[in-house]
């Protein structure tokens, strides 16, 4: 027998005084049991701070040639192509083609990230942004990871603060080089 997703419900006030962004956001995510739970808090926090008019989660496992994250105009043209993890080079040189921009947030170890990246054939990799998330951070949002979670996440500049219960947890995400 196959095993399936498991769903979680996520809301989420978001307040991005960066991008002048104050929204609710009622977010329903299926988690594959290939993946971690570190890499669905990414994913999360990934829309978030990437949340624009158009943006939407792919099907995931079920479609790999799409990006894990996608924000479209209104004639459905990729505006902006977001992975999450580490995608290898070859996966970025297609996406450097298929959108005017492309974001990956990795929760992984980002100098392993660059060093497997560096040299390799990525078109427009000057213009490729990647943000890692503070690692600890993602760990311990993950450890109170349940199937039904609120929390309000503010973002100023690269610090994030996420208030969930009583507690609030702080962390950064940081722009990488190539």
């Amino acid at each position: 027998m196959a095993l399936t997703a498991t769903i979680y419900n996520f809301d989420i006030d978001l307040a991005d005084s960066r991008r002048n962004v104050y929204e609710t956001l009622a977010l329903r995510v299926a988690c594959h049991p290939s993946e971690s739970e570190e890499y669905l808090v990414t994913r999360v926090l990934a829309y978030a701070l990437e949340y624009a008019e158009g943006i939407s989660f792919s099907r995931g496992i079920s479609d790999p040639d799409d990006p894990t994250i996608a924000i479209r105009d209104l004639t459905g043209a990729m505006q902006v192509w977001i992975d999450v993890g580490t995608p290898d080079a070859a996966r970025l040189h297609k996406a450097s083609k298929a959108a005017p921009r492309v974001v990956v947030y990795t929760h992984k170890d980002p100098e392993q990230y660059l060093r497997q990246l560096e040299g390799q054939k990525i078109h427009r990799a000057e213009a490729l942004e990647i943000y890692a998330f503070d690692r600890a951070f993602v760990s311990a949002l993950a450890a109170r990871l349940e199937r039904r979670m609120a929390f309000a996440l503010s973002i100023v500049d690269q610090d994030l603060f996420l208030s969930i219960d009583s507690d609030t947890l702080t962390g950064s995400v940081t722009r990488l080089s190539l």
